[in-house]
């Protein structure tokens, strides 16, 4: 009797080019890679809701790629490990040749750079800081670091410059005495300010700068990027992401409810002029 043998191994053939084609035809995935503006667990804790949700909503699988520290972070985006980012990283001349562009923003009001201290301490101006440590959260921070101790430069006042990794643990040092003063982003001091009942006095705040950008990678194909746009920017109007949304307001205890608008560019024409006139040392 004829015994069909080319059965099993067509059988087998056929398998083969189904899960090659189930291979191909899986979402895209992309690493996510946030500033680090809070410790890691409260940083976690804020965005993977959010990037479950764009995921869901966009098709695009995101993963969240956080550093230990934003300088290790910006390491991500640097290397191109990272196809998405939410940073303010990326605005000086020779990181803007990566070719990343941004497509939106934290709908916030824009933030200026500062110079803290806790509101009992004995240090009332700027020209008391010198000589003294005065705590960043790292030598990526844009606003916090960059704009802050440029400004300490130009008024010629020499400072011992203390890297605690993130803007929480730049607090913690000076309240803890370790550090004397700290650059600052406004909107983190006011939100320290309300989860951690601290009080602050501030020395000095710079012009106001557009919140951290939603950016994409060149390499990530355009109809992805809008999509991934999309799912952020309509977070807020959908029950579902104004949930994620209230959530993370209430975790970082921001001033205004959260959302995502779309952003170009050109709202960040004031990082670019920041640079063309900042300290060679903090470019």
């Amino acid at each position: 009797m004829y015994r069909p043998y080319f059965v099993r191994p067509l059988l087998a053939v056929v398998a083969c080019l189904s899960a090659a084609g189930a291979v191909h035809a899986a979402p895209p995935a992309y690493d996510f890679s946030p500033v680090n503006q809070y410790n890691l667990q409260v940083s976690a804790s804020f965005w993977n809701p959010i990037i479950r949700y764009v995921s869901q909503k966009s098709g695009v699988r995101l993963n969240l790629k956080l550093g230990r520290t934003s300088a290790d972070t910006t390491s991500y985006v640097l290397t191109r490990e990272v196809d998405f980012a939410f940073t303010n990283h990326l605005f000086s001349p020779g990181r803007a040749r990566m070719g990343w562009t941004v497509f939106g923003r934290r709908d916030a009001p824009p933030v200026r750079a500062q110079i803290v201290v806790p509101a009992d301490s004995n240090v009332m101006t700027l020209a008391q800081l010198a000589g003294e440590s005065v705590a960043f959260p790292g030598p990526e921070a844009m606003i916090a670091y960059k704009v802050a101790y440029a400004q300490l430069q130009r008024r010629n006042i020499p400072v011992d410059v203390v890297f605690a990794g993130n803007m929480d643990a730049a607090f913690a040092q000076m309240f803890a005495g370790k550090a004397v003063a700290a650059g600052a982003n406004s909107q983190l001091v006011q939100n320290y300010q309300r989860r951690e009942h601290k009080s602050f006095r501030v020395l000095w705040s710079s012009e106001p700068f557009n919140d951290l950008a939603l950016m994409a990678s060149p390499r990530v194909p355009a109809d992805q990027v809008r999509a991934v746009a999309q799912a952020f920017i309509g977070m807020d109007k959908d029950p579902e992401g104004r949930r994620i949304l209230a959530a993370a307001t209430e975790l970082v205890h921001a001033e205004a409810p959260l959302a995502f608008v779309a952003a170009s560019d050109a709202d960040y024409a004031g990082y670019r002029a920041f640079y063309a006139d900042a300290p060679p040392n903090v470019r």
